[in-house]
């Protein structure tokens, strides 16, 4: 994998900062400038990588689906049964709602609460398809496998998720009395037995 370039990295950094701030601040009380001056750099130059706080949202949703989905297919590369991948997929769900809780906060309480800042460029699923595409990679096989019941993958993902996310979004409004970690097991469990085919 080559070293990303300098403008290459300087992007990441104005992603990785917004992020911070529209984590700490909200979405909409965070200004382009806002980011500049954080990163101690002109509007203007801030601009020559992102057209518009709106390009910027949409291209952060795909960052983040990159960074989860690259995750998820070394999690896929693994010889092991889809219950242990289902715990590794849970593993690192919550390990980034920790180390990096802007990523998962951007995407419940921006992208899936705000859905007309994306209406155009991300229809569907386009701007979240490096993490979707994975996770439909990982059922398909598990169907193959005879591990998984052969469903719709929406009504799959969605309980999927649907779990994650709402672990993550009650431990965020200070409603579990554990640390995320400690439902890695019964989170797997009840995931797998949702999921599992009829033996």
């Amino acid at each position: 994998m080559s070293k990303p370039t300098k403008k290459e990295q300087r992007k990441i950094e104005i992603m990785d900062t917004a992020l911070r701030l529209f984590s700490k601040e909200g979405f909409f009380a965070v200004t382009i400038a806002d980011i500049a001056k954080e990163l101690n750099m002109s509007v203007g130059n801030l601009y020559n990588y992102f057209s518009s706080k709106e390009a910027l949202a949409k291209e952060l949703i795909f960052y983040i689906s990159k960074i989860l989905g690259t995750k998820i297919r070394e999690i896929n590369m693994m010889d092991i049964k889809t219950k242990e991948k289902i715990e590794k997929i849970v593993e690192v769900y919550f390990n980034t709602a920790i180390e990096r809780p802007e990523l998962i906060d951007y995407f419940l309480r921006v992208y899936l609460s705000h859905k007309e800042i994306f209406k155009e460029g991300c229809e569907g699923m386009i701007c979240v398809s490096p993490f979707v595409t994975e996770i439909m990679i990982f059922f398909e096989e598990g169907v193959r496998n005879s591990e998984l019941r052969d469903q719709d993958f929406f009504t799959a993902f969605g309980l999927f998720m649907g779990y994650l996310g709402g672990m993550v979004y009650l431990k965020g409004e200070g409603m579990l009395p554990n640390d995320l970690k400690f439902y890695t097991r019964s989170i797997s469990e009840n995931i797998y037995r949702a999921l599992k085919s009829e033996d």
